[in-house]
């Protein structure tokens, strides 16, 4: 029996070829059960991390339900049954379907409850009854609380006190354990704020390969341990609104296959160093993606000093081609007018995920204010300010375009 066989309950050939598949974009078409299953992960552990002061263990992997669930129960069961157990959903993802999906599966497996660390969201609105929300939820998915309730998607920490009586009656009730919000916006500044929050579980943020080593992200990771906020990475594979395969791009590729791993399993050992990271929030619409994944978490293999080096070679390389989240940068210098973030966040999905469908539909959930005057307004400002010297008008361009 060799070392990985010992370390993660595969064979260093099973893990090699569940990562030959984990190249595969996001977006492209589901394989069949059976030769997505052709070598999968046998029966084994899979690694677990506390979430900050909540205490509970949750999985180092988690599935983000951001795809049909409902038509792809085979997908959930396998998940539960190779311990991805942290299960997140939103309550906008298809209008609920994701949530309804999730139930149907603890509908006819109701002891995988128990099992499944549970959290969806909900995208503040003005005036809405959050309660109301939140039951609907529950019964969507077919459960009477969640484990962690987040507010999704703020981009300032003042969007949050609104919702602290909320939660704690939400809590009383029975209706969720944690409470805490996501982000893909001026991340660090949220982090930093909802480290002087006592009621701020857990958060969930983009972080990857290109913004760990970061001044500022370092310095709001520190403050969130410090006060005990459990975190969650998403957006892991560092994907922008640029798709350019480029040189470094395939020296990189090549380099961890070398290694017995594709890039984007590195990209999420990247993360996984970081033992601030409670669990990654992956998008794994096929059972070939789900191995893959899974196998990269059981593998014990760390990355070497090397390897980080090339990351931040990466990065650096092609930080034009990244959106780091800054989004008051931006859109302070279009006088906000347009929320240029949550643009360059819909191009993401579009080229790097390769899913269209998903792109034009957030595109479209975006204020209205922001898709009427994206071509009227005047970037050169904008584009002078931002740190990854993004051509932001034209991609602005791109976006009306592509996603309209």
């Amino acid at each position: 029996m060799d070392d990985t066989k010992k370390t993660t309950g595969l064979s260093r050939r099973e893990f090699m070829k569940a990562a030959g598949v984990s190249g595969l974009a996001v977006g492209m078409a589901p394989v069949s059960a059976m030769a997505a299953q052709e070598a999968p992960p046998q029966a084994g552990t899979m690694p677990k991390r506390k979430l900050g002061k909540t205490g509970v263990d949750v999985s180092v992997l988690a599935l983000g339900g951001m795809f049909d669930t409902i038509n792809n129960q085979l997908l959930l069961k396998q998940a539960h049954a190779w311990g991805v157990t942290y299960w997140d959903t939103a309550e906008a993802y298809g209008n609920g379907l994701s949530e309804e999906g999730y139930g149907r599966y603890f509908g006819r497996n109701p002891d995988a409850r128990k099992d499944i660390f549970l959290v969806t969201k909900i995208v503040a609105k003005q005036g809405s009854d959050n309660t109301a929300r939140l039951d609907a939820a529950l019964k969507r998915l077919q459960t009477n609380y969640v484990d962690l309730f987040f507010i999704h998607g703020i981009s300032g920490i003042d969007e949050m006190t609104q919702y602290k009586q909320w939660a704690a009656d939400m809590k009383k009730a029975g209706k969720m354990k944690f409470f805490g919000f996501s982000t893909h916006t001026n991340m660090e500044d949220c982090m930093l704020g909802a480290a002087k929050l006592d009621w701020i579980d857990s958060v969930m943020i983009t972080y990857n390969y290109r913004l760990m080593h970061t001044p500022k992200m370092r310095e709001a990771l520190d403050a969130c341990v410090k006060t005990g906020i459990g975190l969650v990475a998403m957006k892991t594979q560092g994907g922008g609104p640029v798709k350019t395969d480029s040189e470094a791009e395939l020296k990189m590729a090549g380099r961890f296959m070398e290694k017995g791993f594709t890039d984007k399993q590195a990209k999420l050992k990247a993360v996984w160093e970081e033992p601030a990271i409670a669990s990654i929030c992956s998008q794994m619409p096929n059972l070939t993606i789900l191995s893959a994944n899974v196998a990269s978490a059981r593998d014990k293999t760390s990355l070497a000093r090397e390897d980080v080096k090339v990351f931040g070679e990466l990065a650096e390389a092609t930080k034009c081609d990244y959106c780091a989240g800054c989004g008051s940068i931006c859109q302070g210098a279009v006088g906000g007018l347009v929320a240029v973030n949550d643009v360059m966040r819909c191009l993401m999905y579009y080229r790097d995920y390769g899913d269209k469908e998903l792109a034009r539909e957030v595109f479209a959930s975006l204020p209205e204010e922001t898709r009427a005057k994206m071509l009227t307004v005047d970037y050169t400002q904008a584009e002078k300010a931002c740190p990854q010297g993004l051509a932001i008008a034209e991609l602005m361009r791109d976006a009306s375009t592509l996603l309209a």
